[in-house]
């Protein structure tokens, strides 16, 4: 676990810190545009489930655009699958999005995207994405979105907090893929900051924050940082048999092709993954949700019926 960790866990070499904070943009200089400036989306969405004896039922949405979601149903009247859409086609710096999802007991729900994510070159301001997760005692949540793509020089700033009660079932990733590899793309600069919080019955019991800034994108490739690695991904697991469940997934880790590593904080499977290519990175998460599909059950942890679309 502690070399993947190294590799996402990215601060600044000492003769490369500049300030307190390097997300506090300057102010452009007169005559320069601003994101500030120009039409920026702000959308969200919220959907809130819950369980009855027919399968999982909505109880209440709100939706603003550019943000839709839809419930693909193939098997009768039950809600298995939620997709998140953003109508806009991509993000832009000072953009800001957010989503909830609560699902309620004995409710099941596996919440992907409709496409990747692209999170396009900014001026000067982050776009902003606060996601915010709610299972309740008996109900199961996978938070299964497919990759978000930074291209070069764009802004990011991700929260995703989580409340969990000691009952429910969680399974929650998010991927990052730095640069267009298709159009041989570095990241020569921009800004990310990605965080999780998650809590159990009301306390905290693990946070934690990728981070990268301008003076830091040439340098990722050192072996300390992230390598020749272009994709990363972090998979969280919440729910019974940690222990076992983190045995087989190790057993597993060798055979994906690109490194993984699996570890327990306070109750809760971290599972990291760092690949050179994206298609690799995507072979190696569909391994693993195959995997918690079979060892608990294909609903509704298991591979998103849209990242087959």
């Amino acid at each position: 676990m502690s070399s993947v960790k190294s590799m996402l866990d990215v601060t600044s070499p000492p003769e490369l810190e500049q300030d307190a904070n390097p997300f506090v943009s300057p102010e452009p200089s007169a005559g320069n545009p601003s994101d500030k400036d120009l039409q920026r989306a702000e959308g969200s969405c919220r959907i809130v489930l819950s369980g009855s004896e027919k399968g999982t039922r909505v109880m209440d949405i709100f939706q603003r655009s550019p943000i839709r979601v839809l419930f693909p149903r193939t098997r009768g009247a039950a809600v298995e699958e939620a997709v998140f859409v953003n109508t806009a086609g991509g993000i832009a710096g000072g953009d800001r999005l957010e989503y909830s999802v609560t699902v309620l007991a004995n409710a099941s729900i596996a919440v992907t995207s409709q496409a990747a994510e692209k999170i396009y070159r900014a001026l000067n301001e982050p776009a902003r994405i606060a996601t915010k997760l709610k299972a309740s005692e008996g109900a199961k949540l996978a938070w299964l979105p497919q990759e978000t793509i930074v291209f070069n020089r764009g802004r990011i700033s991700r929260e995703t907090e989580i409340e969990l009660a000691s009952g429910a079932q969680l399974l929650a990733l998010e991927w990052l893929l730095l640069g267009r590899a298709a159009h041989g793309e570095e990241m020569g600069g921009g800004q990310i900051a990605d965080s999780w919080r998650v809590k159990k019955d009301g306390r905290l019991i693990w946070g934690d924050t990728f981070r990268a800034t301008n003076e830091i994108f040439p340098h990722l490739c050192r072996k300390a940082l992230l390598s020749d690695c272009k994709a990363i991904a972090t998979l969280l697991y919440f729910g019974p048999n940690l222990d076992i469940t983190l045995e087989i997934l190790r057993d597993l880790a060798p055979s994906l092709g690109c490194p993984c590593a699996a570890t327990l904080v306070s109750g809760l499977m971290i599972v990291r993954f760092a690949a050179t290519d994206s298609s690799d990175l995507r072979l190696a998460l569909r391994t693993v949700l195959q995997l918690f599909g079979r060892e608990l059950g294909p609903d509704p942890f298991r591979v998103p019926k849209m990242w087959s679309c």
